[in-house]
């Protein structure tokens, strides 16, 4: 038996990179995994079918991490699917432009803070809400 049978795992930014591997980590080991993505439903999609080639359960279901719309829709689909939720890996970001200070704009510094920051704070505060009485684990994937 794999350590995380029947767990439900949500990974936000997990289309690609790190976030896809981190998904197919959590499936290899049992869990059920949603993929979120913001924009790239292929890669959503690919890593789906990769989880479910290997005999795994997973859904992609898009969502924009620093809309609050977006982000209880990822969690209420979640709930749908799969009733719970064990395991939240706050996984989406974009990575800081290093530019001269007198390029940098307040769009650039929303951008940032927006998915980075307030997003880690929206998907938190929305798994929390289907943890459970057992509570349920949350993490940050890499630093952007």
């Amino acid at each position: 038996m794999s350590r995380l049978s029947g767990k439900i795992a949500v990974v936000t930014g997990a289309s690609k990179g790190i976030g896809a591997g981190i998904a197919k980590g959590l499936a290899a080991e049992g869990a059920a995994v949603v993929i979120n993505y913001a924009s790239s439903k292929d890669g959503a999609e690919r890593v789906v079918a990769d989880i479910k080639g290997k005999g795994g359960k997973a859904i992609a279901v898009q969502g924009d991490v620093a809309k609050t719309a977006d982000v209880k829709k990822v969690f209420a689909e979640t709930k749908q699917a799969f009733g719970r939720l064990d395991i939240l890996v706050n996984n989406a970001g974009v990575y800081y432009s290093f530019l001269p200070l007198e390029e940098v704009t307040e769009e650039d510094f929303h951008r940032h803070f927006n998915v980075n920051v307030l997003g880690l704070l929206l998907a938190t505060r929305e798994a929390a809400k289907l943890f459970g009485d057992e509570g349920g684990a949350s993490s940050i994937s890499a630093p952007r």
